[in-house]
């Protein structure tokens, strides 16, 4: 017992503390040590223990002191745990949680919905996995992080070898042949308010971004985005024209592709096609959209996040395309599982912390004030 993760649960539905705790205590890995009907009395239990909950499993909406109350009371006192929010998909809800995960949350888990259909099992699922990742005690997970001190030369040796960036010829008149496709899943929401708001508004290149989200936080992401940005950020529609200076986010429940549009131009298609490695959006579906596309050089940036989607979509569209690929660093990631999976196949160009990164863009795309 002593050496089970030990988990703190604050909800103010007793029903849901009761699942919570049910579906913990069938993994041998995890305890439910305390509960909390409310944000005041799981603060207060935080206070007095700190330093004994190794998680946090945290409500956003809750009476007395909700969710992002408490998470910013938890960075005010530095007290030690790890937090994951467990929301419900209503707008509020929404935003709030997308606040909790810039403030520190590593990741949240949609409370199940009977109204949508939704079974305990689904959500029992998603829950032990979110657990587990935070916890680093997954086994792909662990075995992430095992591999990073053998990935160290081999990084070293890709950033010495690359530092030349994205060969930009703009000798012929056709300045609209490059964008740039992120893709990011754990820890992303927190990642991007890094990287987004550093990036001037008169950049010149549309950005793609696939964040795995369900549907309708990805709209508040956007938001949110938009709102600390220069650059215009919108959770992406379809059939619209990509624009310079634009970042468009994959709404979540939907595959992003881009395809043709009138002329020269390229336009945003989203589509009901089944999940594939259980996501949708799937980056490795946006990525293969553009191996068909008229852009000549696509710059690849994949952040923290847990699994290898981005891999084979960024393998088949290096067959084809001018690609460079910046993988985030394994000491700035919230879980290095994607960024892991570019490097241990050898398509990053760049390996890059966090702060270094909307610097690479910058440098590798240009602004259209540049002169170019």
């Amino acid at each position: 017992m002593g050496d089970k993760f030990k988990i703190l649960i604050i909800d103010d539905s007793a029903l849901m503390r009761s699942v919570e705790s049910d579906i913990i205590g069938k993994d041998n890995r995890f305890e439910v040590v305390d509960t909390a009907p409310d944000g005041v009395t799981g603060l207060d239990l935080l206070i007095r223990n700190n330093g004994q909950y190794d998680l946090v499993l945290l409500d956003v909406n809750m009476p007395k002191m909700n969710g992002l109350e408490v998470l910013t009371r938890i960075q005010k006192y530095k007290l030690r745990c790890k937090v994951i929010m467990v929301s419900t998909l209503v707008k509020e809800g929404a935003h709030e949680t997308i606040l909790a995960l810039e403030r520190g949350a590593v990741d949240f888990v949609l409370k199940p919905s009977a109204a949508k259909g939704e079974s305990r099992d689904e959500f029992e699922k998603k829950l032990l996995v979110a657990i587990a990742a935070a916890l680093g005690c997954d086994d792909g997970v662990n075995e992430n992080y095992k591999k990073v001190d053998s990935l160290k030369k081999q990084i070293l040796a890709i950033n010495d070898s690359n530092r030349n960036g994205l060969s930009r010829n703009r000798s012929s008149n056709n300045r609209d042949n490059v964008i740039v496709a992120i893709a990011c899943s754990t820890g992303g929401p927190k990642t991007l308010k890094e990287i987004i708001p550093k990036l001037p508004k008169d950049i010149d290149v549309p950005i793609v971004l696939v964040q795995h989200m369900p549907m309708g936080f990805t709209k508040s992401l956007a938001d949110r985005l938009d709102e600390l940005s220069e650059i215009d950020v919108t959770e992406a529609v379809d059939g619209e024209k990509l624009e310079k200076g634009h970042v468009y986010i994959a709404p979540g429940g939907k595959q992003l592709r881009i395809a043709k549009g009138i002329g020269s131009s390229h336009v945003i298609k989203l589509t009901d096609e089944e999940p594939r490695d259980g996501l949708r959006p799937c980056a490795n579906i946006m990525y293969e959209s553009l191996a068909d596309m008229g852009y000549e050089k696509i710059l690849c940036v994949v952040l923290t996040g847990m699994g290898a989607d981005g891999r084979a979509g960024i393998e088949k569209l290096s067959k084809t395309k001018e690609t460079y690929t910046i993988a985030q660093d394994a000491d700035t990631c919230v879980v290095y599982g994607m960024p892991r999976a570019i490097v241990s196949s050898g398509l990053a160009d760049e390996v890059l912390p966090l702060d270094a990164i909307a610097g690479s863009i910058i440098k590798n795309v240009g602004v259209l004030s540049d002169g170019r």
